[in-house]
């Protein structure tokens, strides 16, 4: 899922009851993994895209539901998401730090086509030979909501979930003391822009372009890219999003960061239940009015409340 996963639960029943409960989270998040991920040859993503041009693929309810979510994602981002973005992997390497050329992501646009996909009858379909569908816009958030419902349904009643960056709160801290999520300063490692905090189950996620990436002559590219160029998407450095779970969190943090500052910010002003704040290259901070009330950006109504 690109990264390290943290889950810190409180429990009062004895350690060998916490074990199992954390052992029941611990697999849940593996199965995830190895049912979506890309880079696994047995994956269900990987047969897909493996009958892309040639056949549908018969799948579960869950995985029909993930791959909607990620054409969803793409309509609210006015296509600059696209699930099958991920055959641009073929030229793009963040972690060997290889730039493509500008004819390298040319050729391979043509295959960069949601509207290639076809869900029905609890079957996936590429409809174009060449295609490769990538559930990384939307699965990791889903694992951080299942290990929380797990929890849930154990009795656990304070946790927090962290699945490289993308978080769900359950309840409050032991102590009653709110959850405080850290928002990372992109531009300076280490260094916590600003802090979430919740009383209740929450998810959060973060959208940014300093976790994998590079900069070449002065210029940064990174992971999230635009579905209409096949290059990085320009304007934010990240978008942190607060909403009733990760998964809702996840979709409209990616879609805000690659709509940019403007449109961004209006699709959070026009979401229920959803709160967020952006951060400019510049390092400006745009924000929602919600979202300075549920961290301790200015406004919050936890200066009200010093002792929480």
């Amino acid at each position: 899922m690109g990264g390290e996963g943290l889950v810190e639960f409180v429990d009062d029943r004895g350690s060998e009851r916490a074990e199992e409960i954390a052992r029941a989270v611990e697999s849940e998040a593996c199965r995830i993994e190895r049912k979506f991920s890309r880079y696994r040859d047995s994956s269900v993503v990987s047969q897909i895209n493996r009958e892309a041009g040639r056949t549908p693929v018969a799948v579960d309810e869950e995985t029909e539901m993930l791959v909607n979510a990620a054409l969803e994602l793409a309509r609210m981002s006015e296509g600059r998401f696209d699930p099958t973005i991920g055959v641009l992997r073929r030229v793009w390497d963040f972690k060997q730090e290889r730039l493509p050329s500008t004819e390298e992501v040319a050729a391979l646009l043509p295959l960069v086509r949601a509207d290639a996909v076809s869900v029905r009858n609890r079957t996936v379909f590429l409809r174009q030979s060449g295609m490769e569908i990538d559930l990384g816009g939307v699965g990791k958030e889903y694992a951080v909501d299942r290990a929380a419902n797990i929890l849930r349904g154990e009795g656990i009643r304070s946790a927090i979930v962290n699945f490289a960056g993308d978080v769900r709160t359950v309840g409050s801290r032991g102590d009653g003391r709110p959850w405080s999520v850290g928002v990372a300063d992109p531009r300076r490692q280490g260094r916590c822009r600003f802090a979430v905090r919740t009383l209740s189950d929450a998810g959060v996620a973060t959208s940014g372009d300093y976790a994998r990436g590079f900069v070449r002559d002065g210029i940064r590219y990174h992971h999230i890219l635009d579905a209409r160029t096949g290059w990085p998407a320009r304007g934010l450095a990240s978008v942190t999003v607060v909403a009733a779970s990760a998964f809702r969190a996840g979709l409209y943090a990616t879609a805000s960061f690659l709509l940019g500052a403007k449109a961004g910010l209006a699709l959070l002003d026009g979401a229920a239940g959803v709160e967020g704040a952006l951060i400019t290259e510049t390092g400006s901070i745009i924000a929602t009015a919600g979202m300075a009330l549920l961290s301790d950006l200015p406004g919050s109504l936890w200066a009200a409340l010093p002792l929480l």
